[in-house]
């Protein structure tokens, strides 16, 4: 059993998170966390949970022109081709159990987050979702994270390492 995270990352902050999620998630499974032009068309056979997470750009996933800007803002000539929308989009195969994460600034009076349309998309292709999705805070833009981000994502990838072992056995003890 093999856990799969897929991230897209701007400023550093989403990355952090994914990496205290993977540590959470370390304690019971196998974890590889992959920037998201890295992610693969089709999960392998041991991959038992994929983690998909986002910044939020413009009150949802981020497209070409924010992620542009983002760029500019960052200080990098180019973007990436490719984030989380346009790699849910490529339709991935394999995928059996997934939760999603977003990072968003603290805010929350903001309407809506990128996590609402990657819970969508993975929807769409057929998983079953693990637990409820979760946004994890950072003070501005660029960061940086929120007081007790970070522990709290490691927290939630206990939750859901614990999760997915509780779901696992259920399932052998069916068959």
């Amino acid at each position: 059993m093999r856990a799969l995270i897929v991230v897209e990352s701007w400023f550093g902050n989403t990355q952090t998170i994914a990496d205290a999620v993977a540590g959470g998630l370390a304690h019971q499974m196998r974890v590889n966390a992959v920037e998201v032009g890295g992610a693969p068309a089709t999960l392998d056979d041991d991959v038992t949970l994929l983690v998909v997470g986002g910044p939020t750009h413009a009150f949802g996933m981020s497209r070409p022109s924010t992620r542009r800007e983002a760029a500019r803002q960052a200080g990098m000539t180019t973007g990436a081709e490719q984030g989380i929308r346009e790699w849910l989009a490529s339709s991935p195969s394999g995928i059996q159990r997934a939760a999603a994460f977003d990072t968003r600034t603290d805010q929350r009076w903001v309407p809506r987050s990128a996590v609402r349309g990657i819970l969508l998309q993975l929807r769409r292709l057929g998983a079953t979702l693990l637990a409820g999705p979760q946004s994890f805070y950072v003070t501005g833009t660029s960061g940086p994270l929120a007081p007790g981000e970070l522990d709290r994502a490691r927290r939630w990838g206990e939750q859901l390492g614990a999760a997915i072992m509780s779901m696992t056995a259920n399932e052998h003890v069916l068959t």
